[in-house]
């Protein structure tokens, strides 16, 4: 679970890079919302993602954001027979029609779609 932990910690450190530099461009602001793109193929657990965030907003314009996390499921295609859809079985990317491989069409998505900021002293 460590290992786990510490990929999210990196994916985190990196969001709220991402999130700092776009909230730098607009001066005394803070961040609200960071929305993320997240494919089920990519391996990144998204509790222990948002447990990384939280964990390392502390002190920064981020200090009060959420994070909203878009799951994108795995979707594949078949190139011999034309056959498309999630897999039958978890992470199978074997064609269940012919039984040939699956090219990869969703799922290994991994982005920041944007970043809502507010300035600072503001009322709501």
């Amino acid at each position: 679970m460590k290992g786990v932990q510490v990929h999210e910690a990196g994916i985190a450190a990196s969001i709220l890079e991402i999130a700092e530099a776009a909230a730098s461009d607009h001066g005394d602001v803070s961040i609200q919302v960071v929305r993320l793109r997240l494919g089920e193929f990519t391996g990144v657990v998204p509790e222990a993602l948002e447990f990384a965030f939280d964990a390392m907003k502390a002190g920064t314009r981020a200090d009060q954001a959420r994070l909203e996390i878009e799951r994108i499921p795995l979707t594949g295609c078949c190139p011999a027979c034309g056959w498309s859809g999630p897999p039958v079985e978890e992470f199978c990317l074997v064609c269940p029609a012919c039984s040939a491989p699956v090219d990869i069409l969703t799922g290994r998505e991994m982005s920041v779609e944007y970043v809502e900021v507010e300035e600072v002293g503001t009322c709501q």
